[in-house]
């Protein structure tokens, strides 16, 4: 079994690494002017001096090459405070501080001018691998007052200060050049690149190293063990970030689960659809090739057809020649025929058949007279018995007939103009009474709605008031729908309602609402009457005094009202009439009504309106309950629903007849068209004709020879028919042979235009 090989680390296991083979400085502190060198040879190396011999110094050196400038804290390992030293005092090389002349301040004083350069510069080496690495930076200064400007260098190989930092003046770009034109050589203007270079090649992963490298080397003493690690040798650690990282990436993961379970979704069902899609791609180039083969088809079917045409041409050739010699031997015939007829008919005519031949001329003219009279005679008594008339046997009794008809023609307008008259009054009257049924109806349906006895044309205008000022109906109330006459006195009920219906009919409005309801009804037009009262506030007064037998005392006012008071005074005002049993009585009234509705105001003035019936509850708007006047309502609509009912019978009943006269009127117009017995008088042409056809018998019969002529000539006639039948058949099946012909010929011209595109 072959061993593996081993590689060679060198003769020192112990020495592989990058370590510290030589530290140089020029002009660092207080080493002044030459080229200082420490050599380590990569060994554990112990530094030691008096105090202020230098040691922190090239402690320093290397902590500046190997640590950010912003982490650097000088002259630490000598237990310094902050800011004692900084690289400026170590470039400039300040030793010591003197007063200024006066003796008040004092200032550092420097080993050296702006005009002067420093150089670290560190050689690594790995045992190991045998590499070395070099590490330098040179200083120089711009400003007094400001830092020292640097720049970085880190070469992969093994570089001196006397030998490659020297020797170019004054002018660092010099120095740049050089070193640039060197190999496996790199330089930086900041320390991140170089750091990060310098990283690479040690194998170092992050700066935390570094940092614990400068707390370590730089370490007096350590206070708390753990709190060191945690800050110097163990990285920072955002818990939060991490975590929201770690749910971004858990929300990332469960997105792209999803994406997987949709994509593998859309796969599933997208492998149906490619198979479709081969399957389709398959049958389209099927459909191609069959579309091509049908387009093939069609000049072979062409061919075929044009071969099939042209052997039906043949026979239908061969039949239109066997058709014109048989239509040749017919006409052959027929003259043949026909010469056999007129020979025929000479000697009927010499053995009297021009008599017989007259004769028959005569019969077909009769016989067409007698069908046209006998068609008419029977139009014209169906017409007769539908007017109740005779059929006229004379001429006599046709005249009257046509006189009769006349008269009634004539007075049959008068009978339509009245009739049509009492058809538009029955129209007129039943429009009337629907109206009034439909009045009745919105009535009758807007007092179920509510409970007072108000018109609905009073309701309507009091709904559009209150829409448009957005009060409530019930603060604006009819002065109906607060008074009703007591039950005790029901017997004073009607003329109560006649003496206070313009009032009841009035609207309520309380003061608040005045001056806006005053404005709406000026602005708008109503379309009906409104009354209304503006109700102010009452002031409390004394019993009112009435009449012991005031009509007031029989009504009743709606105890919830808040116009109760106004509505008290007010009924009290106005109609404090006294309800008299006698006509005594109310002869000594000033203001007195009975209780058959005959009112007396001022003592003078008498009123009795009879225009509607006392007990006409349809008409009673007082009260707030309306069930007596629904069914008052109902009771009026249920009586014209009959009487509509009834005069629409009539009214159809008056259509009849109308249309009755319409059809005699008709049949009037179509008899006076009659204006000639002749055209009825069929009889005589019946008479003729039996005469006629006796005087061809006896004819006939007085010789046989010519009854055989006559029976010769009308078989030869009925030949020459059939002959003409066969004629006309003929003339059709060429003319038919013909048309095939010309189809066939212009089919064959269409397979060959097909043929010719080919």
């Amino acid at each position: 079994m072959n061993e593996e090989p081993q590689l060679d680390f060198g003769s020192d296991p112990e020495l592989a690494g990058f370590r510290l083979q030589r530290l140089e400085v020029l002009n660092w502190g207080t080493f002044h002017k030459k080229v200082w060198v420490l050599e380590a040879n990569g060994l554990n190396t112990l530094l030691t001096g008096d105090i202020g011999s230098g040691k922190s110094t090239l402690v320093d050196a290397v902590t500046t090459l190997l640590v950010p400038a912003n982490r650097v804290a000088y002259n630490k390992a000598a237990g310094a405070e902050s800011k004692e030293r900084d690289l400026r005092s170590y470039v400039l090389g300040y030793y010591k501080s003197a007063r200024d002349e006066e003796g008040v301040a004092s200032k550092p004083v420097a080993l050296r001018d702006l005009n002067s350069h420093s150089v670290l510069l560190a050689v690594f080496h790995n045992a190991g691998y045998d590499q070395s690495v070099t590490l330098a930076q040179v200083f120089w200064n711009r400003d007094p007052r400001s830092q020292p400007s640097r720049f970085f260098l880190v070469c992969d190989e093994a570089l001196t200060i006397a030998e490659h930092f020297s020797n170019f003046g004054s002018d660092i770009a010099q120095l740049k050049r050089r070193l640039r034109q060197r190999t496996h050589t790199e330089l930086f203007d900041s320390f991140p690149p170089y750091g990060a270079a310098f990283r690479r090649r040690f194998g170092i992963d992050n700066e935390q190293a570094l940092e614990l490298f400068h707390q370590t080397v730089s370490m007096k003493s350590v206070g708390n063990l753990t709190r060191f690690v945690r800050e110097h040798m163990l990285e920072g650690f955002d818990t939060g970030s991490r975590i929201e990282a770690l749910v971004h990436h858990f929300e990332d993961l469960d997105h792209a689960h999803q994406a997987v379970l949709k994509a593998r979704d859309q796969i599933e069902r997208l492998e149906p659809l490619i198979e479709q899609c081969d399957r389709h791609r398959t049958l389209t180039s099927e459909v191609a090739d069959l579309r091509q083969a049908r387009e093939a088809l069609g000049a072979y079917f062409a061919a075929q057809k044009e071969a099939l045409l042209k052997r039906r041409l043949e026979r239908l050739e061969q039949e239109q020649a066997a058709l014109t010699a048989r239509l040749e031997r017919a006409d052959r015939e027929r003259a043949e025929g026909q010469a056999r007829r007129d020979v025929l008919k000479q000697d009927i005519a010499r053995k009297g058949g021009d008599r017989l031949e007259a004769i028959a001329v005569e019969l077909r003219t009769l016989e067409e007279s007698k069908a046209r009279r006998r068609s008419r005679a029977d139009h014209y008594a169906t017409l007769a018995e539908a007017l109740e008339l005779n059929m006229p046997e004379d001429t006599e009794h046709f005249v009257e007939n046509r006189r009769r008809a006349a008269q009634w023609f004539e007075a049959l307008g008068d009978e339509e103009a009245a009739l049509q008259n009492q058809l538009n009054d029955s129209a007129f009257e039943i429009k009337q009474l629907r109206d009034r049924l439909q009045e009745l109806e919105a009535e009758i349906a807007s007092l179920r709605r509510r409970r007072s006895n108000i018109e609905q044309r009073q309701i309507a205008i009091r709904e559009a008031l209150c829409e448009a000022l957005q009060l409530d109906a019930r603060e604006m109330p009819f002065a109906g729908e607060l008074i009703q006459v007591r039950d005790e006195e029901a017997g004073w009920e009607g003329a109560a309602e006649r003496l206070l219906h313009n009032f009841a009919l009035s609207l309520l409005v309380p003061d608040e609402h005045y001056p806006a309801v005053a404005e709406w009804v000026d602005r708008t037009r109503l379309q009906g009457r409104l009354v209304y009262y503006r109700v102010r506030p009452v002031r409390r007064k004394g019993p009112v005094e009435l009449h012991p037998d005031s009509l007031v005392r029989k009504l009743a006012i709606r105890p919830d009202s808040p116009l109760y008071q106004w509505l008290e005074q007010e009924l009290a005002r106005r109609f404090d009439y006294a309800c008299c049993q006698t006509l005594e009585q109310f002869r000594r009234e000033t203001h007195a009504i009975t209780a058959a509705g005959q009112i007396k105001s001022g003592g003078q003035r008498h009123e009795k309106d009879d225009r509607h019936a006392l007990d006409d509850r349809s008409r009673y708007v007082l009260g707030w309950s309306n069930e007596a006047k629904i069914a008052a309502l109902a009771s009026q609509a249920d009586v014209l629903r009959r009487r509509i009912q009834s005069l629409g019978e009539g009214y159809a009943s008056l259509q009849q007849q109308q249309q009755a006269l319409r059809e005699r009127r008709d049949r009037l117009v179509r008899l006076l068209e009659f204006r000639d017995f002749d055209e009825l008088e069929w009889r005589s042409r019946a008479l003729a004709i039996e005469q006629l056809e006796h005087e061809a018998q006896v004819l006939r019969a007085s010789s046989d020879q010519l009854q055989v002529l006559v029976e010769r000539l009308e078989a030869l006639e009925q030949e020459l028919r059939e002959l003409e039948a066969a004629r006309d058949r003929l003339h059709a099946d060429l003319a038919a042979n013909g048309e095939k012909q010309a189809q066939a010929q212009q089919q064959i011209a269409q397979c060959r235009e097909i043929l010719a595109t080919i």
